[in-house]
């Protein structure tokens, strides 16, 4: 066994599957997506297990990347179906290293292993909401949108966010992955204006296929979301849909682009002294990060304490909000004749090599907004 870097076995790997695509398979496709789950699990096994070598990678490291999907997929992260293609890729990955001799077995292909895995059968805590209940929240969020009472613009605007937010998640079959950023996906940064369609009724969003997919929002929700726009008054339409209230995050995105504008750090500094950086990104229309799947259920969380709704203690979730849509609403594969801003996504539809496994979304992602406010 050759004891090389995981690292640049990984790099290898990746390499050759972008470049061994002469018949237009998707291996190119394939290896762009697989590559940040590859560096992901990679960073995982250094900071957690201190091991970066091939040589050194056993069966107990790999079982406990299967206990670490599972405890995320409890914790709501991850659908058991994404942990489960997380896991292949990087089975993949290492059935590659056994075949090109630098591993004399797959740790990954282990039973003992495999069996730490979350199983396919639905978490039953946030998915046992009923249409009452899910009522019951839509009703709180839109009386306090539309009451008379006189609120600031800013109060405003974050309530009419919430009650869209909710309004979306209710009536259409928009999945919580494909409306907001999914930190771990830097092909999923959330939805656009540009992305919504009111004429046809449709939001353009990248689905579970990996394919750019039409899903048709419902006058129920395009309605809120038309009050919403109002107030937003997002000053271009790359704007997302429902933009971070995480201040840092902002800040961060602003100053990042200001200085790709050529503005050097005392001149930013000095903006900064000046406005916020909401303020900033309006003036100098740079869109702000969207909100994160993890900053969308904390939000949905203080909402549901608000309207005094819980199922034995739990909250709803960006997943918990939909109902049961395979009957009601369809999904067709975008036409190139709908324009989008967001041609890093166009370039992410993909089709798998019949030997790898199909990468699909995370129906949740982690994030850093847990301390989302109004």
């Amino acid at each position: 066994m050759t004891d090389i870097a995981i690292a640049d076995a990984v790099d290898a790997y990746l390499q050759r599957k972008a470049v061994g695509d002469p018949d237009g398979s998707g291996a190119g496709t394939y290896a762009s997506n697989a590559e940040s789950i590859l560096r992901r699990w990679t960073e995982w096994l250094e900071t957690e297990h201190d091991v970066g070598s091939i040589a050194s990678l056993e069966v107990d490291h790999m079982r406990a990347y299967a206990v670490e999907l599972h405890e995320r997929t409890d914790r709501g992260e991850y659908t058991p179906s994404t942990a489960g293609t997380y896991y292949a890729v990087v089975r993949a990955f290492l059935s590659w290293c056994v075949r090109g001799g630098i591993r004399e077995s797959n740790p990954a292909a282990s039973t003992r292993a495999e069996a730490a895995l979350p199983s396919g059968n639905p978490r039953p805590a946030n998915d046992t909401w009923t249409a009452r209940q899910r009522r019951e929240l839509e009703r709180h969020v839109r009386e306090r949108a539309l009451e008379n009472a006189s609120h600031s613009t800013s109060e405003r605007r974050s309530r009419l966010r919430e009650y869209a937010m909710v309004a979306v998640l209710a009536h259409s079959s928009v999945r919580g992955a494909e409306l907001f950023c999914v930190p771990d996906d830097d092909r999923r940064t959330g939805a656009t204006w540009q992305d919504i369609d009111f004429y046809t009724g449709t939001i353009r969003v990248l689905g579970k296929s990996q394919r750019l997919e039409d899903v048709p929002v419902p006058a129920r929700a395009r309605t809120p979301l038309r009050r919403y726009r109002v107030v937003l008054d997002p000053p271009s339409n790359d704007w997302p849909l429902f933009p971070t209230a995480h201040a840092p995050s902002i800040a961060g995105t602003v100053r990042s682009a200001l200085s790709e504008r050529g503005y050097d750090a005392k001149t930013i500094e000095t903006m900064f002294d000046d406005a916020t950086a909401m303020e900033l990104a309006r003036e100098h229309s740079i869109a702000p990060p969207a909100i994160t799947t993890e900053g969308a259920r904390s939000v949905l969380k203080r909402l549901c304490e608000a309207a005094g709704l819980d199922v034995d203690g739990d909250h709803l979730t960006p997943r918990g909000v939909r109902r049961d849509q395979a009957s009601v609403h369809y999904r067709q594969e975008a036409t190139a004749s709908k324009p989008t801003l967001r041609a890093s996504v166009l370039e992410q539809s993909m089709v798998v090599p019949a030997d790898e496994p199909s990468i699909v979304d995370a129906e949740s992602g982690s994030g850093d907004e847990s301390a989302e406010t109004e």
